[in-house]
């Protein structure tokens, strides 16, 4: 379940339409004349850069500020940078070296560093970056929360992980009372929600699968995030020896609202299942199935990534253009577009980006068109920077769906043979095997979960309860 934590980790950001004055910011033009291509008076531009809304491009200012400065800490660029990083995300500055980040005291780029530091897999020093530099009133909180809950769990610190998911969603439920705008809220609301899944999660590896049965129940259904814990929930429930419940889990990948989800590792768990029931056929069934569907299409997507490479401009665009439902290449890369596109860090940094453009509009109106160029140029480059950040983003994504593909159908070659393997053993056995395929006799449930007899009622709320009523077919099994 590591996969699960790193994946949770979200792109922190708060987009709001830039506040545009249309100024001639006399004060921030004097002050880059007086610098002389010294950095003293960068905090005075940057300021009045946002006090404009323009933090795009006030982003190479900060920059150059960090790898400059070498002397005190200001605090005012401090303030300054929570702010922009608060607009604009916090990839603009994951890409710094982690000395310039500790320049400055920012509780973001405290945040900035930690993220820098888990990606790397140095989790201990991800939990020392966030060791009390983050108040618990800073809007970043929450976020740290969630990424040292994250850290703890994969460090095996469980009690401690268990402690800082909890504290997480209680900050962010605070959190979301107090915002009035939408895309922090929304932002908030995955954050709680990705906090609750830890619970479950920090669960599931202690082996504790009947608390963790009930721990993920208690996300709703109507969460962003919700349709990605099926697949966890199934595994819990195969940990169970409920392949029953797993399968049914499994089978709510087919509702056509779940298009965009890709996850092949999903019919690994299918398979797996069919077979602890010894139900051959539908094993086989299940392997031949995904090498029909995946086998040429993931060699045409090999070709397709390695023709490209790192073209970055290529990746936005070809995610863009699937933003607008023009379909490109295979099912297989449409499919796994889609899965890109609903992914929450692809989103906040597609919406930053577009955010960021809007500066554009400010600059040419400015009366100063000597300052207009200069900063033009900035803008220039943070958006250059961003949009081939999507596009690394994209190329990414596609490159880890594709080793998921070739990882599955290694697996399902594993499975073929064991299938073998064990009909072979039948042989030396005796026993009868009778289906029992319908029967509620072989159902199981927990104290949150119901019965329902459908007597001409709906049930608005079935989506990914379904329980498959299968009778195991092994021979040493009554």
């Amino acid at each position: 379940m590591i996969k699960n934590f790193i994946r949770s980790i979200l792109l922190l950001t708060s987009l709001t339409l830039p506040y545009v004055s249309y100024g001639n910011m006399s004060e921030a033009w004097s002050s880059l004349r007086k610098s002389r291509g010294n950095i003293s008076n960068y905090v005075n531009v940057i300021e009045e850069l946002v006090d404009e809304g323009l933090y795009f491009t006030a982003i190479p200012y900060i920059k150059e500020y960090l790898i400059q400065n070498t002397g005190r800490r200001n605090k005012k660029l401090d303030y300054l940078i929570d702010e922009v990083i608060t607009k604009v995300g916090v990839k603009q500055f994951e890409v710094l070296p982690s000395k310039y980040l500790l320049s400055s005291r920012s509780p973001m780029l405290s945040y900035v560093l930690a993220k820098k530091y888990f990606r790397i897999g140095k989790y201990n020093k991800a939990l020392s970056a966030l060791n009390g530099t983050i108040p618990g009133s800073h809007p970043a909180k929450p976020y740290a929360l969630l990424l040292e809950g994250s850290a703890f769990s994969i460090l095996k610190k469980k009690s401690s992980a268990k402690a800082a998911f909890k504290e997480c969603i209680s900050l962010s439920d605070s959190f979301i009372s107090k915002t009035d705008f939408q895309d922090r809220k929304r932002q908030l609301e995955m954050n709680r929600d990705y906090c609750i899944l830890g619970i479950p999660r920090v669960e599931f590896a202690k082996g504790k699968f009947d608390d963790a049965d009930l721990s993920y129940l208690d996300l709703m259904k109507s969460s962003y995030v919700w349709p990605e814990i099926l697949f966890e929930e199934a595994w819990n429930s195969f940990y169970q020896r409920d392949y029953n419940r797993a399968l049914g889990k499994l089978v709510t990948y087919k509702a056509p609202v779940l298009d965009y989800i890709f996850n092949p590792e999903v019919e690994i768990l299918r398979a797996l299942t069919y077979l602890e029931l010894c139900l051959w056929s539908d094993t086989k069934r299940v392997v031949n199935n995904f090498y029909n569907k995946f086998q040429l299409p993931y060699q045409q997507l090999r070709f397709f990534l390695k023709k490209h490479r790192r073209d970055y401009k290529y990746f936005y665009l070809l995610a863009k253009s699937a933003s607008k439902g023009r379909e490109r290449g295979s099912k297989l890369l449409s499919q796994m577009l889609k899965s890109v596109l609903r992914d929450p860090a692809f989103i906040e940094l597609y919406r930053s980006f577009h955010f960021g453009k809007s500066e554009i509009k400010y600059i040419k109106s400015m009366q100063n068109k000597k300052f207009a160029r200069i900063l033009n140029v900035n803008l220039k480059e943070s958006l250059l920077l961003q949009r081939n950040l999507i596009g690394a983003y994209v190329r990414k994504s596609l490159h880890l769906m594709s080793s998921m593909v070739n990882k599955t159908m290694q697996d399902m070659s594993y499975i073929k043979l064991e299938v073998l393997a064990r009909k072979k053993g039948e042989l030396y056995q005796t026993g009868s095997m009778n289906r029992g395929r319908g029967d509620i006799k072989y159902l199981t449930r927990n104290d949150k979960q119901y019965f329902w007899s459908f007597n001409g009622e709906f049930w608005a709320d079935e989506l990914g309860d379904y329980v498959f009523s299968l009778k195991s077919e092994c021979v040493n099994e009554p």
